[in-house]
């Protein structure tokens, strides 16, 4: 039985994972903007994993391609080697996949599969590509290496406009091409509100990736520093690590043990869904120590209507900006993100008489139906100004 093809024809998604975190969800609500429009999404991704049943709901088709992805691996040798090899056999997938999905548009989601970019250029398919990433504290080389396959894109959706900047300082031509459209985020079923007192100890919460430049350690030791103030704070972390980077994880159980912080910290891995464990802490922690392009886990927060404590930096203070709940720190400091805990603690009644007006405004920012017509309209564009 043949597939049937709808009149706008097929678009083809390209995406470097299969995980569900920030980028990953993101690239849902894209997908659903592609078919809630009447293109015949087809999403390639290199591995698998939970992304590939959440695109299945939504009404795309997901096929496997090897695609080779940038890491700073790649710089060394042994990694130019890699991805040399990962790079010839992802092009010839790559290839036959297109000449077999016949694709109106190609959608390139982050700037770390430039693979697709050039296969699109070579095939006369236009691209839009979707940067997620801000490596504004990367090397020359890293920037320059990350961004050149920018140019062969018709169009460039940048999540904020730091991302966008980070690109148009590197390579002022592309400017023309860039089009800021802050991340469509989904706030949970149903938002309850936070405890009126915080009788007993305030519950902090973490979700992201468990990694060096996300700063879980830096939470783990606010809650030792607040310890020794004597205020009693609980850390739930949610989240795993990259494959490779187990030894961080391992790093931050040790960490907790030799505080002695076993009954504060909780480590929780991967969740799916997050809002239960969102609803069940008073103060969501972003504690970054680097650029970060946007901040979906902060603005997540805000719609659950917690507060939210984030390192001033980069896109985190674009997502932060004008919520009374939200609070800014000095990145890689626990003393203070300590200090701003407590500071939330004493305004504790002012936080949540103002979290609903807080999560309003995020709905009215960051609303799917509103992400998803931007994304639908630029892919309109994109491929009429290819007729």
């Amino acid at each position: 039985m043949t597939e049937a093809r709808s009149e706008l024809g097929t678009a083809l998604v390209a995406h470097p994972g299969a995980e569900l975190y920030g980028s990953d969800r993101v690239l849902l609500e894209s997908v659903s903007a592609l078919i809630e429009s009447g293109w015949r999404t087809v999403v390639t991704l290199p591995t698998d994993g939970p992304l590939r049943a959440e695109l299945q709901k939504r009404g795309a088709r997901v096929v496997h391609c090897p695609t080779p992805v940038l890491r700073k691996s790649a710089l060394r040798p042994l990694g130019m080697l890699r991805l040399a090899r990962e790079t010839v056999r992802g092009f010839l997938s790559g290839w036959r996949l297109l000449t077999r999905e016949r694709p109106q548009a190609i959608y390139v989601n982050t700037i770390t599969i430039p693979l697709w970019q050039v296969l699109g250029k070579l095939r006369r398919i236009p691209v839009l590509a979707h940067v997620h990433e801000g490596e504004a504290s990367a090397s020359n080389l890293v920037q320059a290496m990350l961004a050149l396959p920018l140019f062969l894109c018709d169009i460039i959706v940048a999540n904020s406009r730091f991302s966008a900047g980070v690109v148009e300082r590197r390579f002022p031509r592309l400017a023309s091409r860039v089009q800021v459209v802050y991340n469509g985020v989904p706030g949970p079923p149903h938002a309850s509100p936070g405890r009126p007192r915080l009788d007993g100890p305030i519950q902090l919460t973490y979700i992201g990736r468990l990694s060096p430049r996300k700063g879980v350690d830096v939470a783990i030791d606010a809650v030792s520093v607040l310890s020794a103030r004597g205020v009693h704070a609980n850390l739930d972390v949610v989240g795993g690590v990259f494959p490779g980077t187990e030894w961080y994880e391992q790093q931050l159980i040790e960490q907790v043990k030799s505080g002695d912080l076993e009954e504060q910290v909780r480590f929780h891995g991967f969740r799916p869904c997050v809002w239960d464990v969102v609803a069940a802490g008073d103060v969501v922690v972003v504690p970054s120590r680097l650029d970060e392009p946007f901040g979906d886990t902060a603005v997540e927060a805000i719609l659950s209507r917690r507060p939210v404590i984030a390192s001033a930096t980069s896109g985190l203070l674009e997502a932060t900006a004008g919520y009374a709940t939200a609070t800014t720190v000095t990145p890689d400091n626990a003393q203070a993100l300590a200090d701003a805990v407590e500071q939330t603690v004493e305004g504790w009644t002012t936080a949540i008489a103002a979290a609903e007006t807080d999560a309003e405004l995020a709905r009215r920012r960051h609303g799917p139906e509103e992400y998803r017509a931007r994304i639908s309209q630029l892919i309109a564009r994109l491929v009429a100004d290819h007729r």
